[in-house]
């Protein structure tokens, strides 16, 4: 029995290369399509994944409704309403305003107390002044410029006012000295309490005296 010899066939041309190389991509490009279609049907379903990072957007969800995000209504912050200041009232008349009232008392004219010094003794005679003198009788150092005066016999710390007759000054001086020593004359001032009723340059002058008690 004569064997049968299968022979190969081989294609040599460059158009039978080129439609080999196209089968072979075809083939190989759908079984890869039937592989990929058998794996994805054989996958089970997997659940969508849920994003739980925090979002910037509040929810439109109402408020009433459950599944409202307390994010959205802790964002909504009320208005401060405006303070009411009370209205200010007046207050019941006290009942003492409510009685008549009477025309206030007139005051009456109080006497003015007098401080001026009774006159005990009254006269006249010359007066002069002196500057010089280290103490007084009473034992005050002489001062030219206060209202002093020497007398013979007055007590130490009278006052006695002198006047000028001739032109109405008058000064009050407070003895703490004794003198003067001249015919005439029963007062001798200081040189400041004289210059207060007459110039200097007349020296002495008559005048007339209120002995104060």
């Amino acid at each position: 029995m004569a064997g049968k010899h299968s022979r190969t066939r081989r294609i040599t041309s460059p158009a039978g290369l080129t439609a080999s190389a196209v089968v072979a991509v075809a083939l190989a490009v759908g079984g890869t399509v039937g592989a990929v279609r058998l794996t994805a049907g054989s996958e089970p379903v997997r659940p969508a994944a849920i994003d739980l990072a925090p979002t910037t957007e509040t929810s439109a969800a109402p408020s009433g409704s459950p599944s409202a995000s307390p994010s959205a209504s802790a964002s909504v912050t009320a208005s401060p309403s405006p303070t009411v200041r009370p209205t200010p009232s007046r207050t019941t008349q006290a009942p003492s305003r409510s009685k008549p009232r009477t025309a206030s008392p007139t005051p009456k004219p109080t006497a003015k107390k007098t401080t001026a010094r009774p006159v005990v003794d009254t006269g006249s005679c010359g007066a002069s002044f002196y500057w010089q003198g280290q103490m007084t009788a009473n034992g005050e150092t002489f001062n030219p410029e206060a209202m002093t005066a020497a007398h013979k016999t007055l007590p130490f710390d009278t006052k006695v006012r002198v006047i000028n007759p001739a032109n109405g000054k008058s000064v009050t001086v407070r003895i703490n000295d004794r003198g003067p020593f001249i015919e005439g004359r029963c007062l001798d001032l200081a040189r400041a309490a004289f210059a207060e009723i007459a110039s200097l340059d007349l020296g002495h002058i008559e005048v007339r005296y209120e002995v104060l008690g």
